[in-house]
């Protein structure tokens, strides 16, 4: 198998796990590359690479705003949510202008706790299922 090839079938095992994945899941996906997103521009801003900051914390704005979008009214948390997302924005964005670090790694410290917690729960919902 090629390069390519094997490239090819990586990126379809990929998209194939997240179509069929249940919503917990994607969640759970999605703050999973969060972290990872500002860990990573964190540690760009930190070696003065400011260009891949600013692609890593571009990226982490557009999964706030995937995760802002799949909150919905019925749920009773989504408007604590929804406020927090916001703040992540603004830090976000904050963060990338003043190329500051320390911004970063606060959202860090509030998405860490949030991921683990949505991990936990969506080990419930699977359990439940079981």
């Amino acid at each position: 198998m090629s390069m390519n090839a094997a490239l090819r079938a990586q990126q379809r095992y990929r998209e194939d796990a997240i179509l069929s994945a249940p919503p917990e899941r994607l969640v759970t996906m999605l703050y999973d590359r969060l972290l990872l997103d500002i860990e990573r521009a964190e540690t760009a801003q930190r070696a003065a690479d400011w260009t891949e900051a600013h692609a890593q914390l571009q990226h982490a704005q557009a999964i706030v705003a995937e995760l802002t979008s799949s909150l919905t009214d019925e749920w009773s948390g989504s408007a604590g949510l929804r406020s927090l997302y916001v703040y992540l924005t603004q830090t976000l964005i904050g963060a990338n202008i003043g190329r500051d670090p320390e911004r970063t790694h606060a959202c860090r410290e509030i998405v860490a706790p949030l991921r683990d917690a949505w991990h936990e729960a969506s080990r419930s919902l699977a359990e439940g299922r079981g």
